[in-house]
């Protein structure tokens, strides 16, 4: 496994800090993902209230032979936020000769058990792991692959989590990663009503609102916080002058909690923002995408409109 500076005590506990004293409150959203908030998250995509991955995985079934011939032979597959892969086999499956794979995400645990399956089901194919905090700057590695090119594999909705700058220098990074002749083949979430999008973020399992809990209680654990879980509520609402789902976890009751000898005051109602998911139109994206350096070569939908994956190539 290739090693990559793991997420620190020092950087959760400075991030948390920074973000208790904003207003309103709020914690970076790649804390979500330790190993029970990446199982969690699993569990969250087979929900059925949640349209992105099974519309999504629809998508890349539907298509699965034009994106493949966009990616071409001899192409290595660098992964942002590898997930449970389920999407990659579909590529894995289909690509031709491809040069290797590469995957980055947060959770050196899920991400070292999603590694192993996949070894042992693509022998052939050279594969390396990066546990990394992808949304920073990182060696990519791209010694040992006989590439033709590299194309990043950015699944999932996730690039709505970030904030429209933040967004932009994201796929900028990307680009550079990708390097000449490279491309970007990635999930876009899109616009629509407001019933259908609260329903993905509001499961009736409780699903999502134990996901965001689960925060509380990584910093608990690893700060020596004493948040109570159960002195909070989730709540998702979708923004739409601002066409973004935002996700909350609010204060209960009036509260102060302590984290790492620091003193934090929560009134009854106060949310802490963990969370954002933007939503798309194509012309938005496009314009984004642009502007980092990408150009938007295939775009391909379901039926509803609901979601979109694109495929860029490096300006």
């Amino acid at each position: 496994m290739t090693r990559s500076a793991p997420l620190s005590a020092d950087a959760l506990l400075a991030d948390v800090l920074e973000g208790m004293g904003r207003t309103p409150k709020s914690l970076p959203c790649k804390y979500l993902y330790d190993a029970r908030g990446s199982h969690l998250f699993d569990r969250i995509t087979e929900l059925e209230e949640y349209y992105p991955t099974a519309t999504e995985l629809a998508i890349m079934e539907a298509h699965l032979d034009e994106i493949v011939a966009c990616l071409g032979p001899r192409c290595l597959l660098l992964e942002y936020g590898s997930g449970s892969s389920l999407k990659t086999r579909l590529l894995l499956d289909r690509l031709p000769e491809p040069a290797g794979y590469v995957a980055i995400d947060i959770s050196e645990e899920h991400l070292s058990a999603s590694m192993r399956h996949l070894q042992e089901m693509y022998s052939h194919i050279p594969m390396r792991a990066v546990p990394a905090d992808y949304t920073t700057s990182f060696a990519v590695p791209s010694n040992g692959f006989d590439a033709a090119r590299t194309v990043v594999y950015f699944p999932g909705s996730t690039i709505g989590n970030f904030e429209p700058r933040e967004a932009h220098a994201f796929l900028a990074r990307m680009a550079r990663a990708a390097g000449p002749g490279g491309g970007l083949l990635i999930g876009v979430d899109l616009e629509k009503d407001r019933a259908t999008v609260e329903a993905a973020y509001n499961d009736a399992q409780g699903v999502t609102a134990a996901f965001n809990k689960n925060l509380l209680r990584r910093m608990n654990r690893e700060l020596g916080a004493t948040f109570d879980p159960e002195t909070f509520r989730h709540r998702a609402v979708y923004n739409l002058e601002e066409g973004r789902i935002e996700m909350s976890l609010v204060s209960a009751c009036d509260q102060t909690v302590r984290v790492n000898g620091h003193h934090i005051r929560f009134e009854e109602g106060e949310p802490i923002c963990v969370e954002y998911s933007y939503k798309f139109t194509l012309e938005r994206f496009q314009g984004l995408a642009e502007r980092a350096g990408f150009a938007v070569r295939n775009v391909w939908m379901d039926a509803n409109r609901l979601f979109s994956v694109q495929y860029l190539t490096v300006l």
